[in-house]
């Protein structure tokens, strides 16, 4: 009854401050240079991955039809946070809409939830390819390829779908402040006036399933993996078949050691600073890696590129 009455009696609120990271206005303009050049490195490295793959055919296989999407995602994971953080970094445009703020929400979290299960089907990609090498060409067909990269979008928009309508049944009447430099959904609990318990469970479990189910496929697959290219007999094959790997389970490290802490909560204070820090891991620095990571560490992409440029 208590409750019902402080919204009642309270203003509800359509709108809402994006506090970013307080300070002065030069570490304002520091943070704003940083991820201005992390934003655009991402950019540029992305669609250089995508310009690359789809230009050479050689690149035409399930294993880089997927590292496409994974280039694709990252493009639109760091546009449906980082322009806006921009301007809050600059000093304007810090206030932002109840329903801009589902928006990104929305779309942060789905393209999050995306990538878990991206990485997880590569991770199964990699585990056929090595482990089972000759038969890995009539099992993952353009056919499966296209369902699992589908399967994975799709899933993740739609799973995404269930906090994102429950908070918009939550009621907004005091503070409208949101201590981060994106809207999340700790930030929603945190200023609701009305009970967020339907959203924290939904929040709870959706977590479970998303980050612990790619991650059991990950895992499984990577001791299959290793197991199978300890068996090898020739050094030189042991180290071909795990080159065809490590990038992707470089990514997979980074990813997964930024997000499962975004997890852990030692206390509301240090929570609160410790995941904008953390955030900017898996909404920037990663996207900005992975390009990176999977042309300087995987051989066949290094070739391409020096064919492609005529180098030797």
């Amino acid at each position: 009854m208590e409750e019902k009455n402080k919204v009642r009696n309270g203003t509800k609120v359509m709108e809402f401050i994006l506090l970013g990271f307080p300070g002065s206005q030069y570490l304002q303009m520091s943070i704003f240079m940083f991820f201005l050049i992390m934003y655009i490195l991402s950019l540029l490295g992305n669609m250089f991955i995508i310009v690359l793959v789809i230009a050479n055919r050689r690149l035409h296989t399930p294993m880089y039809f997927f590292l496409c999407n994974l280039s694709f995602l990252e493009i639109w994971y760091t546009t449906a946070s980082i322009p806006k953080s921009l301007a809050i970094f600059l000093g304007r445009g810090r206030s932002i809409s109840f329903t801009n703020c589902i928006i990104q929400l929305y779309f942060v979290f789905a393209l999050g939830c995306t990538e878990y299960f991206l990485l997880s089907v590569m991770a199964y990609d990699r585990y056929l390819a090595i482990c089972y090498p000759l038969r890995y060409s009539s099992i993952m067909d353009s056919q499966l390829s296209l369902q699992l990269a589908a399967g994975s979008w799709l899933c993740a928009f739609l799973i995404i779908l269930i906090p994102a309508i429950l908070i918009t049944r939550l009621t907004f009447c005091g503070p409208n402040v949101i201590n981060h430099f994106y809207c999340n959904i700790d930030s929603w609990i945190a200023i609701s006036c009305t009970s967020t318990f339907e959203v924290e469970i939904a929040a709870f479990v959706i977590s479970i399933v998303v980050i612990l189910g790619p991650c059991v496929i990950t895992f499984l697959s990577y001791i299959f993996i290793i197991n199978t290219i300890l068996h090898i007999p020739s050094a030189q094959s042991q180290q071909k078949a795990f080159s065809t790997c490590s990038s992707h389970l470089a990514v997979v490290l980074i990813w997964y050691g930024a997000t499962i802490f975004l997890f852990v909560k030692p206390s509301n204070q240090i929570s609160s600073d410790m995941n904008k820090i953390v955030s900017i891991l898996s909404t920037i620095v990663t996207p900005m890696l992975n390009p990176f990571i999977y042309t300087l560490r995987n051989k066949e992409v290094k070739d391409t590129i020096r064919s492609s440029l005529h180098w030797g």
